[in-house]
């Protein structure tokens, strides 16, 4: 419809659009009453059946908030595809009839596992989870602007803080610039223009730089062709700011946060982590929604009630976004209570779990890859490859099983919201045996990476039993000549290569031991009971030696406390 106006009749119009929008489901906020309201207060100016541009934006935008309310129907997924292509189709976890990815479900499916750990009672709490079609309709429902969607050739601006709380000292703003583009070429329907770094002493102000700076750098942007957006790369605009931007560029303006969300949203292939990522888009909605309102408000058409219902249009779409979010955290916390149903059943059976963590690209995927030979996982040189949790079994020398969880990797000058929606997954970390940090030493801000890393496991809460046996991995050193580490205790490898591993597997050997209270025994059993095959299924058998004239063995072993006090009770007592 045309901002100046439009030759059909104000009544007629609005009628074709009540048509329109019903037909699409349910629709809580009536159009008659919203035209009925328009008409009289803000339809005065219409002449000779034109509609002025104010009143027909007014219109525009209530249609166009109007997908925020629930609908019945199924919106075919944004497109998005992610560089590179390799492998895209395949989700990086282990087969499963179950869209979750947390695959320790998969546990049948591991010979050496015994007896599946996919209980009736998990089947029961299948009944509480959201269906895949909901999920989607909430995850496509109501996209921000220009996440998820489009090309886009990207003009960067870094801004380089000489001083103060946001200065980053262990970095530079040549080495954040190359992280922005690498962030930006993720993507291969976006690509980089050109590229600025820009000195600033007042970050906190509305417009980032001083005047003779920011008028710089809108010279600049409008005199290079073909820019469509702008990435500022900063951890999180203010609305203000946003709207301020865009006014004086004239394109879309992203910060990290909504870029991150970009890649987030098209690397979602499960329920739980398209449900977070809607959740992390709630701020941005927020955001935007304060935007859009002060233009409106501009035209006359935001600040008045709708129908006579005591919500002005602004407190109609921060009720529906509010119910919005309650629904998606009540869906998060059901997957939450599934995730700890399947933690207890792996406690139960006295799995060790070893959760590897890192800056993300750091090769955690091709390191667990390597350790325990699942053909199931598809590295991918990318940033956010992996999004959901997956839990894969390896075994270690002493042939203990142990669940590697493979977890989200971790990115510099994240908002807190951002961590908090991805809590569920994250929250794996808490209750792990060990924690294995993955370390690509061959990045020249490996320093730096790993102070942000131990920064979100600060912000975890994680025990500190946990964070002082945390075994230190150096990855990629076969991309360095000679490399040796100045840091006591790390463990260096080469995943891709499979170098190293020998080590870094007696060491988290060693660390399980210690972390689960586990014992090693030498246990001598009577051969013509069921002593030795309850020890091979209760317990890591190490050694066997057997005394054929005696009918007995002496078998060292590795056992927990609790077992041991179970194998006490119906052998030894006897």
């Amino acid at each position: 419809m045309p901002a100046g106006g439009s030759t059909a009749p104000p009544l007629q119009q609005v009628a074709l659009q009540r048509r329109y929008f019903e037909s699409a489901g349910r629709i809580s906020v009536s159009l008659k009453d919203v035209h009925t309201d328009l008409q009289q207060q803000r339809f005065s100016s219409c002449v000779g059946g034109k509609t002025s541009g104010g009143s027909m934006k007014t219109l525009r935008f209530v249609h166009s908030r109007l997908p925020l309310l629930p609908r019945s129907c199924h919106r075919p997924a944004a497109a998005c595809r992610l560089l590179p292509t390799s492998h895209r189709g395949q989700p990086p976890v282990l087969p499963s009839s179950r869209s979750l990815a947390l695959s320790a479900s998969s546990l049948k499916n591991w010979k050496d596992l015994g007896s599946s750990s996919h209980t009736e009672e998990e089947d029961e709490e299948d009944g509480d989870l959201l269906e895949e079609t909901e999920v989607e309709e909430l995850f496509q429902q109501h996209v921000p602007a220009g996440v998820g969607q489009g090309q886009h050739r990207v003009f960067i601006v870094h801004p380089d803080v000489k001083w103060g709380s946001k200065k980053q000292y262990l970095t530079t703003a040549e080495l954040m610039m190359a992280e922005a583009e690498g962030l930006v070429n993720t993507l291969d329907n976006w690509t980089v223009v050109d590229k600025i770094i820009l000195s600033t002493k007042t970050p906190e102000k509305k417009k980032i730089f001083g005047k003779g700076n920011f008028q710089l750098l809108t010279e600049k942007i409008r005199q290079t062709p073909g820019v469509t957006a702008v990435f500022v790369n900063v951890e999180r605009l203010h609305s203000v700011s946003e709207r301020e931007f865009e006014e004086a560029w004239g394109v879309k303006v992203f910060d990290r946060y909504s870029v991150v969300l970009h890649i987030f949203r098209c690397n979602a292939r499960t329920r739980e982590a398209k449900l977070q990522i809607s959740l992390a888009e709630i701020p941005l909605l927020r955001s935007r929604l304060k935007n859009d309102m002060a233009d409106l408000d501009q035209q006359g058409g935001g600040a008045r009630y709708i129908g006579g219902s005591g919500e002005t249009l602004y407190e109609v779409q921060q009720r529906l976004l509010k119910e919005r979010e309650t629904r998606i955290r009540l869906a998060l916390e059901r997957l939450r209570k599934k995730r700890h149903l399947l933690r207890s059943q792996r406690k139960h059976r006295e799995f060790p779990i070893v959760s590897v963590l890192g800056y993300t690209n750091c090769g955690k995927t091709t390191l667990i890859k390597a350790l325990t030979g699942d053909s199931g996982l598809q590295p991918r040189n990318q940033l956010f490859a992996t999004l959901d949790v997956t839990v894969h079994a390896g075994q270690l020398p002493s042939h203990m099983t142990v669940l590697y969880v493979d977890t989200i990797g971790f990115l510099s000058q994240l908002p807190h919201q951002l961590i908090d929606s991805f809590s569920a997954t994250l929250e794996d970390i808490v209750h792990s045996d060990l924690l294995v940090h993955v370390r690509d030493v061959s990045h020249p801000e490996t320093v730096n990476q790993k102070a942000n890393v131990l920064d979100v496991l600060k912000k975890l809460q994680i025990p500190p039993r946990l964070l002082g046996s945390m075994i230190e991995v150096h990855n990629k050193i076969d991309l360095l000549d000679s490399y040796e580490s100045s840091e006591p205790g790390a463990v260096l490898i080469s995943a891709l290569q499979q170098r190293g591993l020998d080590e870094l597997q007696k060491a988290v050997e060693q660390e399980v031991v210690t972390s689960t209270g586990k014992q090693i025994l030498d246990l001598r059993v009577n051969l013509s009971s069921p002593q030795l095959s309850w020890l091979y299924k209760e317990a890591t058998v190490q050694d066997v030696q057997v005394n054929a004239e005696e009918g007995s063995a002496v078998v060292k072993v590795i056992i927990s406390a609790a077992a041991h006090g179970r194998y006490k009770k119906l052998f030894e007592s006897r």
